[in-house]
């Protein structure tokens, strides 16, 4: 009974544990958003479910130890081999669904289940044919089926812990599978004859396999590295581009999120400017203010490319970096130019809201760059939050909010102009491009006429970005509903705003 109360418990955490590494295996193809994990979870349930029922079957038909052996060892066996196909599998399904309707969610369906759905039948299959061992007297038979379930969720519990905690971050998502495979073959394979140790040898030289790069660059692109954190998966690109000034070909440090669909820093060795929305952050404040700000919170500040700017522009600054991921900041360090030791910058790796929280300084600045569409966290949307960003703001500080949506929809910009206007009543939007909007707010009223008097006082690279935000400025949107800590169903409306967009064919 004791073997057999192991193997329902490592065969538990290798159940769960699969489903958090196949969630990391779709991310940097599909994503982490809630229709990507609604897919993923699904499919295990789903995978999980008909095992249980074959299962059953099997254990009326083979009712001994053996049998459940040998299905555990070959369940390992294809667990082991889900990553190393997973990269050609992953590969063929986005081009094959990149250009059609919903393409994230009918590509992410059918990688789940060509991945990962034929061993979790297997892995199902063992409760059953567990259970049908363990009871020897009918009149026991409902302690004896709990105390099994009891123990595989047990298993499960910790599956979750360990994959998500320390083999996906420190050993990586190819290594987290071999890892759960090995674990159920050892178990698996006591009592079977010697030649059964074939399987977790081979299990254990495959943990010498190298992972090689998750996923390949692109066309012309260069990776520079690549982590699967706690968090995310996030990498460096090197991507050539062709400067706007001088015609010449150069090359631009870009660090994305998972699936890659936006950029969320970037580094150029000739300039701390971007051409894109991270530039209004440094010409935004002066519409409240005529003089430089003094004190300045970036709210998701990625590898760094507004502190970069901020301290490039503003020598007397106090820069405030809060990013939720550790890892992210140390490849802005090394890859994206953000300074390791200046004495005015001050990076914490904290979530926002507990840093608002926390006894410190005034801002006249607080950025808010940490909606990654289509991960947008609920609560950095609420009127709760905007009353904590007002209550760290100077009488005249701004916040400045980037809305990233897809293009021509503006509800979220609704809602989230609404919602920050419960706290800052003074308002006004620059659609730097057609998916991106800056939102400033401000308990202080605020002009264009204002940041236009401010142009001469600039720096002189900061001039032309300061005329076409000027010109840009408009009033903000009206409508949309008050999101509360309460109440806050972001996800269904990006959700929403990307299936329409994908059912319009992306127009």
């Amino acid at each position: 009974m004791r073997r057999l109360s192991l193997l329902v418990f490592v065969v538990g955490a290798g159940s769960l544990g699969a489903e958090m590494a196949a969630a990391r295996l779709l991310a940097p193809y599909f994503g982490d958003s809630t229709i990507i994990w609604a897919n993923t979870i699904g499919v295990c349930l789903i995978a999980l479910a008909v095992g249980h029922w074959v299962g059953g079957r099997f254990a009326d038909r083979h009712p001994h130890l053996q049998g459940l052996q040998v299905l555990t060892l070959l369940a390992s066996g294809m667990l082991a081999l889900v990553p190393l196909v997973a990269g050609p599998l992953l590969h063929l399904a986005v081009g094959a669904f990149d250009r059609i309707d919903a393409g994230a969610f009918v590509g992410s369906l059918l990688g789940s289940l060509t991945l990962i759905a034929l061993p979790l039948v297997l892995i199902g299959a063992a409760s059953p044919w567990a259970a049908k061992l363990a009871v020897t007297d009918l009149h026991t038979t409902g302690e004896t089926v709990g105390r099994l379930s009891a123990i595989g969720t047990a298993g499960s519990l910790v599956g979750t812990f360990v994959a998500a905690l320390v083999l996906i971050p420190f050993v990586g998502t190819q290594r987290t599978f071999i890892v759960l495979a090995l674990l159920m073959t050892l178990v698996a394979v006591v009592g079977l004859p010697r030649r059964a140790w074939l399987v977790p040898v081979a299990l254990a030289a495959m943990l010498a396999l190298p992972p090689g790069v998750t996923k390949p660059a692109s066309g012309d692109d260069k990776v520079l590295d690549e982590a699967e954190t706690l968090y995310q998966y996030a990498r460096v690109i090197e991507h050539p581009v062709i400067d706007d000034a001088t015609g010449r070909r150069t090359v631009e440090r870009r660090l994305e999120l998972n699936e890659g669909q936006a950029i969320h820093s970037v580094w150029r060795a000739d300039t701390v400017l971007t051409g894109n929305y991270w530039d209004g952050y440094q010409v935004l404040p002066f519409t409240s203010r005529s003089g430089p700000p003094r004190r300045i919170a970036m709210l998701g500040n990625a590898g760094g490319t507004v502190a970069r700017a901020s301290l490039r522009f503003f020598p007397d600054v106090r820069f405030d970096g809060v990013e939720i991921d550790g890892r992210v900041s140390r490849m802005g360090r090394e890859w994206l130019g953000m300074p390791a030791d200046d004495p005015r910058l001050t990076v914490h790796t904290a979530d926002a809201r507990p840093f608002l929280r926390r006894e410190g300084p005034s801002y006249d600045v607080i950025g808010v760059d940490a909606y990654r569409q289509p991960y947008i966290p609920y609560y950095l949307t609420t009127r709760e939050f905007f009353a904590e960003v007002r209550d760290r703001l100077t009488p005249d500080g701004v916040v400045i909010v980037n809305i990233g949506h897809p293009e021509d929809s503006d509800q979220l910009e609704r809602v989230l102009t609404r919602t920050v206007r419960t706290a800052l009543p003074h308002a006004v939007r620059w659609a730097v491009r057609r998916t991106n909007t800056l939102l400033v707010a401000s308990r202080a009223p605020l002009s264009a006429e204002r940041l236009r008097a401010a142009v001469p006082t600039l720096p002189a690279e900061l001039r032309a970005v300061a005329l076409d935000a000027a010109a840009g400025l408009e009033p903000p949107l009206d409508g949309g509903d008050v999101f509360t800590d309460d109440r806050a169903p972001v996800e269904w409306l990006i959700d929403g705003s990307i299936v329409s967009y994908a059912a319009g064919g992306g127009t």
